[in-house]
């Protein structure tokens, strides 16, 4: 890390929020311990082809149709309305242990402190308000704006002009490898978060801190 970041810019869904209780309800409406897993690559998946195909949607209607191919793919059969009833958890969703006291501290030591999710503007808020993250930020960003998903260098991009903040100036913190290749790929720092299950892309094109919560990120950073 050749210079303290001043901008932190945060990956929303697993990096901060639990997504136990949204994964623990798709298999059980699914009947399958595999069904989360099987679903979750798949709406990233199909978010990426839209961007690669200069394409937008709603991250919540990419989810809403890939989860019905995942129940297709499990021979279970889910109308339109238990699939929008089984996804509406994704706004009530928990912090991890260590979010509310790293964000704190953070945010005490002088960081501006941003979010930035592929998920809806709407959902954002309402995960920000319902999680009581919502005060520890300065800015709630949404792709939507730009109609690109994360990893595309417009996301990035514009929360940097949003901010405006150098490349170098700011770091992105996600538990996800992927956005973390996006994001170093347009020159930002990088903070790797290591959720269980998550690890880093052994081809990554930079350098970055790896960190098993955000309390170890707060030590590292100060």
């Amino acid at each position: 890390m050749d210079t303290a970041p001043k901008l932190l810019v945060f990956d929303v869904n697993e990096t901060l929020l639990d997504l136990k209780p949204l994964k623990e309800r798709i298999n059980t409406k699914l009947n399958s311990t595999l069904a989360f897993d099987l679903w979750f690559p798949k709406l990233l998946q199909y978010a990426m082809v839209e961007t690669l195909t200069n394409n937008y949607q709603d991250f919540g209607d990419i989810g809403a149709a890939t989860l019905e191919m995942t129940a297709q793919q499990l021979s279970v059969s889910l109308s339109e309305q238990e699939i929008k009833d089984t996804l509406s958890i994704i706004i009530q969703l928990q912090p991890h242990p260590d979010v509310m006291e790293g964000l704190e501290q953070l945010a005490a030591k002088g960081f501006r402190l941003v979010a930035l999710t592929n998920g809806g503007q709407s959902t954002l808020e309402q995960q920000m308000q319902f999680s009581r993250l919502e005060s520890y930020f300065d800015s709630l960003y949404s792709v939507e704006v730009v109609k690109r998903f994360k990893p595309h260098p417009k996301t990035y991009g514009y929360v940097l002009s949003q901010e405006e903040a150098k490349p170098n100036e700011a770091m992105l913190v996600a538990a996800h490898a992927w956005d973390i290749i996006g994001a170093q790929r347009v020159g930002l720092q990088t903070a790797f978060v290591q959720r269980p299950g998550k690890f880093l892309y052994p081809k990554s094109p930079g350098l970055s801190l790896v960190v098993k919560d955000l309390k170890e990120l707060v030590e590292k950073l100060v």
